[in-house]
């Protein structure tokens, strides 16, 4: 728990009192590599700040999953459009690596709203953090080629050739693993 205060005490100056009330809504959990955390058709009950690992948010097809993001360290995570709406989820969430989270619930949440005095800064920062992320992903879509948002992701994430099968950042990018190839062969 040490890692996740330090990054409240960094990012939101919480005070230990707003921290220890924040703390004891916090739960701990610990997943597998490819473990399910949100089915499509399923309301979001949580949200979730990663302390270690990598999340994968996608659309199952039939012949391929259609990647729409990912989350990694020290970022907040879930299916937060159904978290808030209560509505069913429109894509699923999984693990990629052994993964660390701290799960919230919607009432933990809103009582950490009410009975602190920094909880309604955290949820405007999470939420202008989730919203900001959506819209550059938007806008990298219909502005960049793949070979560009290759290059992107690696430049903000450099690490994530290690993390994520190719076949996801592919799928991310909006190309077949093939064309990641040739992309990955251009630029190397």
């Amino acid at each position: 728990m040490e890692n996740i205060k330090r990054y409240f005490k960094y990012t939101f100056n919480i005070s230990d009192e707003n921290w220890d009330f924040l703390a004891s809504r916090l739960c701990r959990c610990e997943y597998g590599k490819k473990s399910t955390l949100l089915k499509i058709g399923k309301v979001e009950h949580n949200v979730y700040f990663i302390e270690k690992g990598v999340i994968r948010y996608f659309i199952p097809k039939e012949e391929t999953d259609i990647t729409i993001g990912f989350n990694f360290q020290n970022e907040f995570g879930g299916g937060y459009d159904s978290f808030l709406t209560k509505k069913p989820s429109s894509y699923q969430i999984e693990t990629l690596t052994d993964s660390i989270l701290w799960k919230l619930t919607y009432e933990s949440l809103q009582e950490i709203y009410d009975r602190t005095d920094i909880g309604n800064v955290i949820g405007r920062i999470m939420s202008e953090e989730l919203l900001k992320n959506k819209s550059k992903r938007l806008i990298s879509l219909l502005n960049t080629t793949a070979e560009e948002r290759y290059i992107d992701l690696l430049s903000e994430q450099p690490h994530i050739i290690q993390l994520i099968p190719l076949k996801y950042i592919a799928s991310y990018i909006g190309v077949t693993p093939q064309a990641l190839s040739r992309i990955r062969k251009r630029i190397y």
